[in-house]
C-alpha cells in the first residue's frame, strides 16, 4: 500500500509542480494607472478588469476551438511575453474631430501551439484579440468570449427580435434598448453590440468589437451575471428571397481563415460620467488603418432623400414619383440649399438586376452635374454582388457618386467579408458606399473611409409604421450605438408630433418629439453622409428650419460632449473651422438643463438658436428662433419640452467685450 502511495506521489507531484509553474499572472495598466487589466494563465486563459476600486469584469475565460479539437487557451504554455507602449496621434479627416489621441500600454503573450493574445489598456477602456501563426487554413468551430460581472447589474441591450426566414442570425439590427438586470435576460436571447452595463458608482461599461474583418460579428447571450459571445455559423446554403439573401443552412463552424490571422478586438469602454461615452474614439484607435491615401474624392455632405417622404412633392406640373422630372426637382432643391447629393432609392431598377433600369439615370446624373449635385443609387446587397466589378465600372463611368447598399441583414463571416470586398472595389472606382440594413460598422469607416455611413440603428424610417418611445431611444444611442461608428438614422422630419398626437402614417410620416428635437440631431448624431428625409415641398415651406439644417456640417474638427445621461438627455458641441454647433435633446420628460459655454475660446459670439416653443408640449412643430450675442463661460439655462430639443450655431464676433 505504501509503495502504491509513493508511486502515485512520484507521478502527481511533478505534474502539480509543472502546473503551478505554468500559472502566471500579468498586469497591463492604463497610462493614468486607474485601469488594471489582469491576465491569468493556468488551466485556461482569463482576463479581468478593475477601474480604481471598482471591479468592472471578473475573471473571464477566453479561447478559440478549432475543428481538429485543438482549443487555443486550454492548458496554455507561455513561450514569451512582450510589453509595449504607444503615445501617438491618428489623423482622422472624415470624422467628428480631425485627430485622435492614441495612448495605451500593451502586452503580447505568445503560447505554445502557434497562437497568442494581445492585451491593451487605455485610460478609457481595455481590449484584447487573438492571433494565430499556423500553416495553411484553419477552421474556427467557436470562440469563447466571456464578460463576467460582480453584481446583477442593469444593462441596455438591443435584442434580435425580427428573425428573417426563421434564421435567428438574419436580422435588420434595429431594436430599441431593453434596460433590464442581467438576471432578467431571457435564456437563449441574442443581443447585438454595442451593449452598455451599469456597474454602479456612476460607472458604465460598454462592450464593443473592433476591426471586424473576415470573421462573424459577436452577439451576447446571458448567463448568471454573465454575458458571453455567440457567433453566426458559416452559411453553406443561400437563396435569393425578394430583396435579400437568406440562409437556409449553416455549417458547424463559424469561420475559415488563413492560419496566419489576427482576430477582432473584444473591447470594454469604461466611463465615470455618461457624457464621456458620447465622445469616445476607441473604434478609431483599434480599427485597421485606412486603405485609402487620397481622400480628395471622398466628399461628405447632405442628401435630399426620396423614399421616406414617399416622393410626396406637390404644387408641380408633373406626376411625382420615380421619374426624371421628380429627380430633377430634388436636384433643384438640393442645389438651392447647397446639398451635395440626392439619392435615387428603391424602384429605379429591378431589385435583383441593376442592368434592368426603369429610369433614365444618365439624364438625371447629367442634370445633377450642371447643378453641382451628385447622384447616389440604391441597391440591394444581392443585386450589387451579382457583378460588383462590372456594375461599379458601368455606373462610375456614368458619373454616379456612390451606392446605398441595402438589405444585408447578416454579419456572418461571408457577409462581413463581402462588405469589405465591396468597399475596396467601390474605392477603386471612387465610389462612396452607404451601408443600409447592416450591422454596426465596427471600424470599417476608418479602414475604408469611402464607407461614409452605416445603418445598424432604429432610425426615423420606423416612424412610418410606428414605434414606442423613440425620443428615449434617441438619447440612448449617442452613448451606445454611436460608439461603434456613424449612424444612418435619416433625420429631418418637419411633421412633428407629441406623444399623444403621434400615429404611424406611411405616405406622410411624422416624427415623435418636437421640431427642435429633429434639428438637434444634425449636430448630435454622427453621419458624414447625412439625409434630409422629408420632401422638398415641405422643406421649402419651412424655410428657417431647412436653412439651418442645410448649414450644419457633417464632419468636424473638434467635439465636446457637454452633458447627458443615458436614456434621458444629451448635449454635444462640435466645431467646424471657426463655426461651433450645439445640440441638445431629451426623452419624453420635459426638463431644464444648463449649456456651459466654457468650452468656447475666450470672446463674444453671434448665436442663432432654435428652441422649443412655449406650446411645443401640445404642438410638436412649435419652435422659437433667436439671434443673440453670447460669450465664452456664459451658462445658458434652456428648457426642453417633452420629446424636445435645442440647437444653436455660433461664430466669433468682433463686438467688444
Amino acid at each position: 500500500m505504501k509503495l502504491c502511495i509513493l508511486l502515485l506521489l512520484c507521478f502527481v507531484l511533478p505534474f502539480a509542480a509543472s502546473f503551478a509553474q505554468s500559472e502566471k499572472t500579468y498586469h497591463v495598466k492604463s497610462p493614468d494607472g486607474k485601469i488594471d487589466l489582469t491576465i491569468r494563465t493556468g488551466k485556461a486563459i482569463s482576463w479581468s478588469v478593475n477601474h480604481e476600486a471598482t471591479e468592472i469584469i471578473l475573471p473571464s475565460s477566453v479561447s478559440l476551438t478549432l475543428d481538429n479539437g485543438e482549443i487555443l487557451g486550454e492548458y496554455p504554455v507561455v513561450k514569451s511575453s512582450k510589453t509595449a507602449s504607444a503615445n501617438q496621434v491618428i489623423i482622422t479627416p472624415i470624422y467628428k474631430k480631425d485627430k485622435v489621441n492614441d495612448s495605451y500600454n500593451q502586452l503580447t503573450i505568445t503560447f505554445k501551439g502557434d497562437y497568442g493574445l494581445i492585451f491593451r489598456s487605455y485610460n478609457d477602456g481595455v481590449a484584447y484579440r487573438f492571433f494565430t501563426n499556423k500553416k495553411g487554413e484553419i477552421t474556427i468551430k467557436n470562440e469563447e468570449a466571456n464578460f463576467n460581472f460582480k453584481d446583477d447589474d442593469k444593462a441596455f441591450l438591443p435584442f434580435v427580435n425580427d428573425y428573417r426566414n426563421h434564421d435567428k442570425f438574419n436580422t435588420s439590427f434595429e431594436s430599441h434598448y431593453d434596460n433590464i438586470s442581467l438576471s432578467a435576460i431571457k435564456k437563449d436571447t441574442l443581443a447585438f453590440l454595442p451593449v452598455l452595463v451599469d456597474v454602479g458608482g456612476n460607472k458604465k461599461a460598454v462592450i464593443l468589437e473592433a476591426d471586424l474583418q473576415d470573421y462573424p460579428g459577436m452577439y451576447l447571450t446571458p448567463g448568471q451575471q454573465n454575458l458571453h459571445g455567440v457567433f453566426a455559423p458559416y452559411p453553406t446554403e443561400e437563396a435569393s428571397h425578394g430583396l435579400n439573401y437568406v440562409v437556409n443552412k449553416r455549417a458547424d463552424y463559424i469561420a475559415k481563415t488563413d492560419g496566419i490571422h489576427t482576430f477582432p478586438w473584444r473591447v470594454v469602454v469604461i466611463s465615470t460620467e455618461d457624457k464621456q461615452l458620447a465622445d469616445n474614439d476607441m473604434m478609431q484607435r483599434l480599427a485597421a488603418s485606412s486603405q485609402i491615401t487620397d481622400y480628395s474624392w471622398i466628399k461628405p455632405g447632405k442628401v435630399a432623400w426620396d423614399w421616406w417622404n414617399d416622393w410626396n412633392i406637390s404644387h408641380v406640373d408633373f406626376n411625382a414619383g420615380i421619374n426624371v422630372p421628380t429627380y430633377k426637382y430634388y436636384i433643384d432643391f438640393a442645389a438651392a440649399n447647397k446639398l451635395q447629393y440626392i439619392i435615387i432609392d428603391e424602384g429605379w431598377s429591378d431589385d435583383q438586376d441593376l442592368t434592368k433600369s426603369k429610369l433614365d439615370v444618365q439624364q438625371i446624373v447629367d442634370y445633377g452635374k450642371q447643378k453641382n449635385v451628385g447622384v447616389i443609387l440604391w441597391s440591394t446587397w444581392y443585386a450589387i454582388t451579382r457583378d460588383a466589378d462590372g456594375l461599379f465600372t458601368k455606373f462610375a463611368q456614368m458619373g454616379v457618386k456612390g451606392f446605398k447598399v441595402d438589405f444585408i441583414d447578416r454579419d456572418d463571416q461571408k457577409a462581413v467579408s463581402s462588405l469589405y470586398d465591396l468597399a475596396k472595389k467601390a474605392a477603386a472606382h471612387h465610389l462612396l458606399v452607404d451601408y443600409h440594413g447592416m450591422y454596426k460598422p465596427s471600424g470599417m469607416q476608418r479602414t475604408w473611409p469611402n464607407v461614409i455611413n452605416c445603418e445598424g440603428v432604429k432610425g426615423l424610417e420606423n416612424m412610418k409604421w410606428g414605434t414606442d418611445n423613440q425620443p428615449g431611444y434617441d438619447v440612448s444611442i449617442p452613448f451606445i450605438r454611436m460608439m461603434a461608428g456613424p449612424m444612418d438614422y435619416t433625420p429631418g422630419a418637419m411633421r412633428n408630433a407629441t406623444k399623444d398626437a403621434f400615429r404611424p402614417v406611411n405616405s406622410n410620416p411624422m416624427s415623435q418629439g418636437t421640431r427642435c428635437h429633429q434639428l438637434a440631431m444634425y449636430t448630435v448624431f454622427e453621419a458624414p453622409l447625412q439625409m434630409l428625409s422629408d420632401n422638398p415641398t415641405t422643406y421649402m415651406r419651412e424655410r428657417e428650419s431647412t436653412e439651418f439644417i442645410a448649414s450644419v456640417p457633417t464632419t468636424f474638427n473638434e467635439t465636446v460632449a457637454l452633458d447627458g445621461k443615458v436614456g434621458e438627455y444629451v448635449s454635444i458641441a462640435r466645431r467646424s473651422g471657426s463655426l461651433w454647433l450645439i445640440g441638445a435633446m431629451t426623452n419624453w420628460d420635459p426638463r431644464e438643463i444648463t449649456i456651459d459655454l466654457s468650452f468656447l475660446p475666450k470672446g463674444n459670439y453671434q448665436a442663432i438658436i432654435f428652441q422649443d416653443g412655449v406650446n411645443a408640449g401640445h404642438d410638436g412643430t412649435d419652435y422659437t428662433k433667436i439671434e443673440k450675442l453670447v460669450s465664452s463661460g456664459q451658462k445658458l439655462v434652456i428648457k426642453l419640452a417633452s420629446g424636445g430639443g435645442w440647437t444653436a450655431k455660433l461664430w466669433k464676433t468682433d463686438y467688444p467685450e
